[in-house]
Formats: structure tokens, sequence, C-alpha cells
């Protein structure tokens, strides 16, 4: 080698270690492909729980890549759980981290901090559609944007507290008369997939790497689907869930009574009828969502991209539909904060399931990885490309902790779980392994006394980690005291 061609490469590595990404940029990187979903619980997948519900193409994901199959949310500091989910895997921070710049996320934005941005300075073309839900304009964060939706279609009141005993059901969910995901002529969940093909078909051309996220609103209420879809679930089909309850006792304490939005959509107290109508059109739509990443996926083959594409699955929390008597997700049982992860990609073990707990929004920094982008301080969230490279290692988190607003905390450790509820001084204790629907609260049990105390010891310093307003004495914010 020359001297000019050696001073130019010393060049060139001093300058990488102070711009992150640039050495990343030099060398090939993978594409990356991320398949975000609404309101999924991480048993909405055939091959991954016990519903019978259809979900092929879910499943053949499932078959050829790596699946965690205990990903939580951390929680929420808003009724609207997406939004802290969203906000969280776009920055990369910690709960209430992100409860401090939610209102500045046009800052974050500015300084270049959001996962998009900081794929882009690594060399990737970024496009996005479906649903946001970011406090900063995703135009100005993504190269292509199309199709930029809201929380959740337009809703109408025939959609809610229904069905009541003895009455006709005023609502159908195939029926484009109530709008919802039907608005502009087709179903969102189609366009979104639409848009997603069209992307693939231009990226096939491209020589940069993608990063794509695509997020769709399914299967979040209005639960609506084809005709075609909604016949699959008669009632006869769905069976009512072993941990249903006519009403959670604590509804109203933790934020999640007869005034949440979410938990109005059935009639209290809970039906079984309700319960049994309300999951199939849930299974309805995941179904006619898995029909639609399927598209996506044929598409990604027939781009020729497949073969260095990561890519990912996962939702921003599930949901409950008729589980302890709850219909929404403002609670921290596990059909409400697990989620499905699932990982393919170049050197990922085929049809793998790990039961290590991790967060969900530990997508960002996998990916950030994968590009070469070095973790940036903000970020709370840990990488798991080693873990799913098939490499023997720690637990990224010795806990999971999580929240809502002030009213509700846990800890999940080895199997366990502890819930507090701290406006009324309630707490409930599970033992995950032999009671995995949470329907034996062993919290009073005097044989379970040491493992309560441990798991109460672990929460409080997790809540001093992570500045939980609950510790720190921040007041909780005007609209939420609105809220409760």
């Amino acid at each position: 080698m020359s001297l000019l061609a050696r001073l130019f490469l010393a060049g060139l590595l001093a300058l990488s270690a102070l711009v992150p990404g640039l050495a990343a940029a030099s060398s090939p990187r993978p594409n990356i492909l991320v398949l975000f979903t609404d309101d999924q619980a991480f048993d909405t997948i055939r091959s991954l729980g016990s519903l019978d519900i259809d979900t092929p193409h879910l499943d053949r994901l499932v078959a050829r890549g790596t699946t965690f199959t205990h990903a939580y949310n951390m929680g929420s500091f808003s009724p609207a759980v997406c939004v802290a989910s969203r906000t969280m895997l776009m920055t990369g921070r910690s709960l209430w981290d992100t409860e401090r710049v939610y209102a500045r996320t046009d800052e974050e934005r500015a300084a270049g901090r959001l996962w998009p941005q900081l794929m882009r300075a690594a060399g990737y073309r970024a496009y996005f559609t479906g649903k946001w839900h970011v406090q900063t304009d995703a135009a100005q964060v993504f190269d292509v944007v199309r199709h930029v939706r809201p929380g959740m279609p337009r809703d109408v009141p025939e959609g809610y507290n229904r069905p009541l005993p003895g009455k006709p059901d005023p609502w159908s969910p195939s029926d484009p008369k109530f709008g919802g995901f039907w608005t502009g002529g087709k179903h969102w969940t189609e366009v979104t997939a639409d848009d997603a093909v069209d992307y693939l078909r231009e990226a096939g051309g491209r020589a940069e790497p993608f990063f794509m996220y695509v997020a769709f609103n399914a299967p979040h209420d209005p639960r609506q689907s084809p005709q075609a879809y909604v016949d699959r679930y008669p009632a006869a089909r769905v069976p009512v869930p072993r941990n249903f309850l006519p009403e959670y006792p604590h509804k109203e304490a933790i934020g999640a009574g007869k005034g949440l939005r979410d938990e109005k959509l059935a009639p209290f107290p809970r039906t079984e009828e309700s319960v049994r109508v309300q999951r199939g059109e849930y299974y309805a739509i995941v179904s006619h969502l898995d029909t639609h990443i399927g598209r996506v996926l044929a598409a990604l083959d027939a781009s020729g991209k497949a073969a260095d594409t990561w890519i990912f699955l996962s939702s921003d929390h599930g949901l409950a539909v008729g589980q302890h008597g709850l219909f929404g997700k403002q609670n921290l049982y596990d059909h409400s904060v697990r989620v499905p992860f699932v990982a393919v990609g170049p050197g990922v073990p085929a049809g793998r399931r790990l039961a290590v707990p991790i967060y969900l929004q530990d997508m960002m920094p996998t990916a950030l990885e994968l590009a070469g982008v070095a973790r940036p301080a903000h970020v709370h969230f840990r990488s798991l490309v080693s873990l799913l490279r098939g490499a023997d290692g720690p637990a990224p988190y010795p806990e999971i902790y999580g929240a809502y607003l002030r009213l509700q905390r846990s800890v999940v450790h080895e199997g366990w779980k502890l819930i507090q509820y701290p406006a009324v001084g309630a707490t409930r204790l599970y033992d995950l392994k032999n009671d995995p629907e949470e329907r034996a609260d062993v919290a009073g049990d005097p044989a379970h006394a040491p493992r309560r105390a441990d798991l109460e010891g672990r929460l409080r310093r997790l809540q001093s980690a992570l500045g939980d307003p609950l510790v720190s004495g921040a007041p909780a914010p005007a609209k939420e005291k609105r809220k409760r």
C-alpha cells in the first residue's frame, strides 16, 4: 500500500470514529423491514398460542425465524397506550424519560435522534406508511411517506355497548356504511399493504439499503374486516377465555373503568355473548391482516432483496377483549402488555423460540446495530443481535418493569409477576409458570410472603432507576387527571 493510500485510510478511520454510522456506510448493510401492528396480543398467531385463529402467513414467518415469546411493552403515561409505546420505539427512551420529552418530540427530530433519522444517517432510504401517532411530522423523519394514519379509524356510536342481551346488534364489522377502516373506499390494511408492495418494487431497483416501517392500524377497533373473514369465526368457534370475569373489581381505581373509551365497547357487566362476538371480530381482523402481510412478504421475495433483509414483526401492546372483565389495554396483565416479536434474517436460527424477557422497543437498537450505528447515549433499550444470532448470554434485563399512568405498577422476575394499585393499596401476585392466565392471586398467601417482599424491593429499585414519578414526586399531567 502506498504512503498516500495509508494516509487516506488512517484519515477515514479517524473520521469514522467521530461520525457515528460512517464506517457502516462504507460496508454492506442489511435491509430492514418492520411490520408493526396495533393492539395485537402475543397469542394471536396460531403457532404461538392456544387460540383457534387462522394466521398462515404469520405462522410461516415464525417458522422462518426466531421468536421472543415474552416481549413486553413497558407501559404508558397516556390512556392511549400506543402513543407511549410508539414514541418509546422511535426515541429509544424509557417510559418516564419519554414522557419528559413527549411534548418536545420536535426537538428530538431537530437533533436527529429518532430511529429513522439514525438509519438515514447510516445510508438507509427510509419508507413509512400507516399509523404514526408520534408528536412530530413523519414527512420530516422519513425519505418517503404515504398515507399517514391517525391513532385509530373514526368510530361511531353503534360500535359501543354491544351486543346487548335480547336485542339486535346495531353494528356490522363488514358494512362500509360505518366508515372506520373502510373510510376512503378500501380497507386501510389493504392500503397499507399496497403501499409496502409499491415501496418494495421501487427498493428492488435501488442500490442503497432500505429501512421500511410499515405500521398497520389493525387489529385496533373498530375491528372491521370483509364478511368472508367475519364468517370464519361464528360464536361456536370462539370460546370464552378461562380468565373471563363479568367485571374487574379494581377497574375504576386503576383507570380502566366505565368511563374509559376502550372499556365502553362492551356492556357492563360483561356477558359471555359480548365476549364471544367481539373476540370473533378480533380474530377476523387479525386473519385479514395476516392475508395482507402475506402480500408484503411475497413482494419482498419478488424484489430480489429477501436474502439481504431482516424482517421484524411486533405490535405496540396487546389487548384484553373480555379477559379479567376488561376490554382495553390499560392494564398490566400479560394479554395487554405482551406482544408477538418475531425476527427473520441472515444467520437467525429458524423456528427458534426464546423465553428471555425483552421489551418490544429493543427492536430499535437491534436495527441500529445491524446498520453499524453505535447505540446513542439516550437510548435505554438493548440490542438483541447476539441472541438472535444464536449466542448464549445473560438476559438483557434482570426484571421487566411495567406502569400505567400513576395508577398501576408491575414487575416480572423469574416467572412471577407483582402488580400494585397505589390508589387503593392493593397488590396482586401471580405465578406465571403455573398460572399463565393470571387467575390465582397469591399476594395474601403467607407461603409466598418472601417472594412478594423480594419483588416489591425489585420494583422500588426499578422505579428509582427509571425516574418513576411515584418515587420522584412529579405531578400527574393535567390531561391524565381529567382521564381519571
